[in-house]
């Protein structure tokens, strides 16, 4: 197909012959195309923000918490409370068999961290080397507590980001000193990167062995609540109910008592939000083909307007001998420009406006990546260029149809 600068500057000549016109008829392709990238790329962006609150974390896992109880049975009133204990833990590993990993968590909150003039206050938490399998720690200096500082009950701890940018300022590796907390003093032999929340860790806890929490509180066996890892092959809602129901039954809980139990079920949560995102692309998608498709409309109506007040103009060209192909190509052509200009002015934009909200988003450790690939901006390149020629397709037969004598009736 060849063209030429008359052609071009023909091209240019209509469309700014009436340029309200043109203008209304290019925003519906601008408004469409921008719609469904905005959509996908906020998405993609939200899904990556939400994500990495959860990055390290085994999806195949679970977590188990006592409550007051809601019934009564077995000669014991609503409202009993219970704890889980080392006994309950024993019994879990042997009695179920999906259970790879049980291993327990205490958390204390709002008690007071000191180094020499400083102080803050955060949570302090009892865990076991085991966590390390359900979320994977990530230092910045030293190492995690292993399972001989649980045996032998050394006093050490692994302390958040917050806690270590405060007590010791400077980037300084703080491994080998010592904090007060709560009254204790405990030995760092490790400073978080970052950490998730689903656990109650953070940037302001430290972390001590499960073993010297116990000791220090004096709290015997008892443990606070139960993070446990599935083995493959089992589902975590499975092995979840085998649970309640062994603790159920050492602790004489009613068996349709289900407030005594807390339950968060990772592997529910990860799949609940992955279908999430996959239902907003679904609408972000019927959204954005949706106002398209109107616009590529918009488009072939203005063109059909635009062939009918051109019928002198048309009839006359074929009269000196323009070929219907020549006709076509020039309606076709008109409707590509359209539809390709204000569709890629709609994919820059988006663009521009994920640009914007990364840039916004930034110097967290929540930052995302608000962006649509190349394949996605490639795709919706081809659709412009599919939908342009669909919206030209209609105007072009009817003005192929033009014949010279209806150049003279229509003067």
């Amino acid at each position: 197909m060849r063209i030429d600068i008359d052609t071009w500057s023909e091209i240019l000549l209509t469309l700014t012959r009436n340029k309200t016109r043109s203008f209304l008829t290019a925003f519906g392709i601008f408004w469409g195309i921008f719609m469904l990238l905005i959509i996908m790329g906020g998405a993609a962006g939200m899904k990556d923000m939400l994500s990495k609150n959860f990055e390290g974390f085994a999806t195949n896992s679970g977590i188990i918490a006592p409550e007051n109880t809601t019934k009564a049975y077995k000669g014991y009133q609503q409202g009993r409370q219970w704890r889980i204990t080392k006994a309950d833990l024993r019994q879990i590993y042997e009695r179920v068999p999906g259970v790879e990993i049980a291993t327990p968590q205490i958390n204390n909150w709002g008690l007071k961290f000191s180094y020499k003039e400083h102080t803050m206050t955060g949570i302090l938490r009892g865990i076991t080397h085991e966590f390390a399998r359900i979320e994977a720690p990530v230092l910045k200096f030293g190492r995690f507590i292993s399972s001989a500082d649980d045996a032998e009950g050394r006093k050490v701890c692994v302390i958040g980001k917050q806690i270590a940018e405060k007590f010791f300022p400077g980037n300084i590796d703080p491994c080998g000193e010592q904090i007060e907390v709560d009254g204790s003093y405990y030995t760092v032999i490790g400073v978080f990167a970052k950490e998730s929340n689903i656990m109650g860790g953070n940037s302001t806890s430290v972390c001590i062995p499960i073993s010297v929490y116990q000791r220090i509180y004096n709290i015997g066996d008892n443990l606070g609540f139960i993070s446990f890892l599935v083995r493959p092959g089992y589902t975590v809602t499975a092995v979840e109910k085998e649970i309640q129901a062994l603790l159920k039954e050492a602790h004489h809980i009613h068996p349709d008592d289900k407030q005594a139990i807390l339950s968060f079920n990772i592997e529910a949560m990860f799949s609940m939000v992955d279908k999430l995102f996959k239902g907003i692309n679904v609408l972000g998608l019927m959204v954005g083909l949706g106002t398209l498709l109107a616009g590529a409309i918009g488009v072939s109506n203005i063109m059909m307007i635009t062939v009918r007040e051109r019928t002198s103009e048309i009839g006359i060209r074929r009269a000196i001998g323009a070929r219907p192909k020549d006709i076509v190509q020039q309606i076709l052509l008109e409707s590509l420009v359209i539809t390709i200009v204000a569709g890629l002015l709609g994919i820059s934009f988006s663009v521009l406006v994920l640009s914007i909200l990364e840039l916004a988003t930034s110097g967290d450790e929540l930052s995302s990546r608000f962006v649509i690939s190349f394949a996605e901006a490639l795709s919706a390149g081809a659709l412009l260029t599919v939908l342009g020629l669909l919206a030209g397709l209609a105007p072009a037969i009817r003005a192929m149809s033009i014949k010279p004598i209806d150049a003279i009736r229509d003067e």
